[in-house]
């Protein structure tokens, strides 16, 4: 074959599918979702990511209801949200819970008469060795990360329907897109939440309800300290914090909180935030192989087991010197920030 005839029938390819990129550039752009009075849910709303992007939905003028265990939390979020001038509900809810779950969406119809879009954050964190963790933890990731959010779509998804309109974002994690070490039942919930996700936008398009899946890399919103650490409480915790505070691995939460809401008002099926999450899901795609052997590299270095039996303790309650020092300061000023207290 020549390089002639090679290079014609790459030009129809080429013009299809510059055609197909710009068709679906201007499709995004034409159904662009206005968010002033919408009635957006967000669970996990009173702290870190979900209060972020409660701030930025208020000044776009949404209608927010909020939820959250933490009433204490709950009541902060519900104050700075007001006073952005927003029509705020804040209600206590254990996603986990379906019944907690019905009767949240129902007091929330009752006041507001719809949700026009559910944003689902709610999310537990659970960090250690493989050796540390117990089938309860698994339960209580799936419980959360997983049934949490399928609780909330399987209660607001028929009144969508009923409109024939409505938005739904999921947040998995970059961790539901490769296998994390010492973060096992979180990547694996982060998995299947993010698998059901796209499946599910397939099957509500003809509903006219837009289904976005989010897979966020590391974030600077002061999470950490509400992790649930397992293994050498202090050890795990301070590598943790650690990456999870470094300016050139994890990003600013309201710049994260920005694309988002960006990626749901244009629609999109799925984003993936944060640089460093972003290659590394890149070079999972290439080269799977040699992922899972860095990351097994990585996992070397990694705190050892500790000696069973092994208690959950939260972040906060694994501070140490180490955990306080360098770029680790930058999650302690976002943990104030942003509600983590």
């Amino acid at each position: 074959m020549t390089t002639r005839t090679t290079t014609n029938r790459l030009v129809p390819f080429a013009l299809g599918l510059g055609i197909a990129l710009a068709t679906t550039t201007f499709l995004r752009k034409r159904r662009t979702y206005d968010l002033r009075n919408k009635v957006v849910l967000i669970t996990g709303g009173a702290r870190g990511l979900g209060l972020v992007m409660a701030r930025q939905l208020a000044k776009e003028g949404a209608k927010l209801a909020i939820c959250a265990r933490s009433t204490d939390q709950l009541e902060t979020a519900l104050h700075q949200l007001t006073a952005l001038g927003a029509e705020v509900m804040a209600l206590p809810c254990d996603v986990a819970n379906q019944t907690d779950v019905e009767q949240l969406v129902e007091r929330i119809l009752t006041r507001f008469g719809r949700i026009d879009v559910l944003i689902n954050n709610a999310s537990v964190i659970q960090l250690g060795p493989f050796d540390n963790t117990t089938l309860q933890d698994y339960h209580e990731a799936m419980d959360i990360n997983f049934f949490g959010s399928l609780h909330t779509i399987m209660a607001v998804v028929p009144q969508m329907r009923e409109r024939k309109e409505g938005r739904i974002v999921n947040i998995s994690s970059v961790g539901g897109k490769v296998g994390l070490p010492h973060l096992l039942p979180y990547s694996a919930s982060k998995y299947a939440i993010g698998g059901f996700s796209k499946g599910l936008r397939s099957e509500l398009a003809k509903d006219g309800i837009v289904v976005t899946t989010i897979f966020p890399g590391l974030l600077r919103t002061g999470s950490p300290r509400n992790a649930i650490i397992k293994g050498q409480h202090q050890d795990e915790y301070a590598w943790f914090k650690w990456v999870d505070s470094a300016p050139f691995l994890s990003a600013v939460a309201e710049d994260a909180a920005a694309e988002i809401i960006t990626a749901l008002k244009n629609g999109r099926a799925e984003l993936v935030i944060t640089l460093s999450g972003k290659l590394i899901a890149i070079f999972n795609e290439l080269f799977p192989e040699l992922t899972t052997n860095v990351f097994g590299l990585v996992n070397r270095f990694l705190p050892k087991p500790a000696a069973n039996p092994n208690p959950q303790r939260k972040g906060y309650q694994s501070e140490s010197s180490t955990s306080h020092q360098g770029f680790n300061k930058l999650s302690d000023q976002a943990a104030v920030r942003n509600n983590e207290f």
